[in-house]
């Protein structure tokens, strides 16, 4: 039976990805060597790193005064390297969910952290309207897509003060205009490849003006200067990420992959909004992320959640129960995620509907 791989992360990646990996984890490029056990200094692995920079400055057209470097610790580290790099006294921060408020925690430790607005008193099920930044915050800080609870904020923000934002599970999803941006931080795992590297894309002029010393590993400019091989970097990490980049490439860029991920989720929410025994639970339709739906069964169905997930199993539908702090369902559907695979869920929803 055919797998239809809705989880959240680590998730989907595209077949081109999975089977040019596999090649080069038993031979790379005909070499005799695995890129498992490669120098990271060798010309090979060389040239797998600057292909994969290239690629992610490409695809979304990455302004020359920025740097893209890849790092290991995930967006977790760059919770706390983005105010060791950044906050001086104050730092501004939307509250849009788990994440952000792991941010917001770690930002804390640093200087004075003011929250401009949070949905926390809806298990963010909406994005905050109408919030102010102050004009002394050294930076503001938002986090773009909640992969938790199925919210995203889907344009670039016009701010007065640098902006920052943890992109792990939207990235590479749309057109973004990064000469908006200070730093774009986040893990690999959805959209850029697999666990294990964390990327950042960084505005070079707002570095160096933090009064304290910044530990040699958590310091942006450490891993800018070393072109992202200070340390020995998460070399397979790299290569998948470096392949499935590629695939992107090749099937039309960010441009093509938006406007196929609108399609793929009006196809999901058209069928949440008009299916009596699902509603999503993020209502307003401009905070709906086209990443990550969101739904729970209506009140009267309550006590079939259990059976649907076991007749979408029996579809090959995988990874959509939801989060324990949202409960229901959710499907995450990445780049990867074909169009078809959302029909697989669109269908079991209906024929279970049916039988009801």
């Amino acid at each position: 039976m055919k797998k239809h791989n809705f989880y959240a992360g680590p998730s989907i990646l595209s077949e081109y990805a999975k089977e040019e990996t596999s090649k080069g984890v038993k031979n790379l490029d005909g070499i005799g060597l695995s890129v498992m056990e490669i120098s990271h200094r060798s010309k090979e692995f060389m040239a797998i790193m600057q292909e994969t920079t290239s690629l992610l400055r490409e695809l979304l057209d990455v302004p020359d005064s920025y740097s893209v470097i890849f790092l290991h610790g995930g967006a977790s580290t760059q919770f706390c390297m983005v105010p060791y790099n950044l906050l001086n006294k104050k730092a501004a921060y939307l509250e849009t969910g788990s994440w952000a408020a792991k941010a917001i925690k770690e930002g804390k430790f640093f200087g004075e952290v003011e929250v401009v607005a949070s949905s926390k008193d809806s298990i963010y099920n909406y994005i905050p309207k109408g919030w102010s930044i102050p004009d002394d915050a050294d930076y503001f800080h938002i986090t773009t897509n909640n992969t938790i609870y199925g919210t995203q904020i889907k344009t670039d923000l016009d701010v007065n003060v640098p902006l920052v934002c943890d992109s792990s599970s939207d990235i590479l999803s749309r057109p973004m205009d990064v000469s908006k941006y200070g730093i774009i931080y986040g893990g690999a795992q959805k959209n850029i490849g697999p666990a294990g590297v964390g990327y950042a894309i960084v505005r070079n002029d707002i570095l160096g003006k933090v009064d304290r010393e910044i530990p040699t590993m958590l310091d942006y400019r450490t891993h800018i200067k070393a072109e992202s091989m200070f340390n020995t970097p998460p070399c397979v990490a790299v290569y998948a990420a470096m392949l499935n980049m590629r695939w992107l490439k090749e099937q039309g860029g960010v441009e093509a992959a938006y406007k196929r991920n609108i399609e793929k989720a009006a196809l999901l929410y058209d069928e949440i909004d008009r299916n009596k025994l699902f509603k999503p639970t993020v209502e307003q339709e401009e905070d709906r992320s086209f990443m990550n739906v969101t739904f729970i069964m209506n009140e009267e169905y309550k006590d079939k959640e259990a059976e649907f997930m076991t007749y979408a199993s029996g579809k090959g539908i995988i990874g959509i129960k939801g989060h324990r702090s949202v409960g229901g369902f959710r499907a995450s559907i990445y780049n990867a995620m074909p169009k078809s695979g959302i029909q697989v869920l669109v269908d079991a929803m209906k024929e279970f509907e049916s039988k009801l």
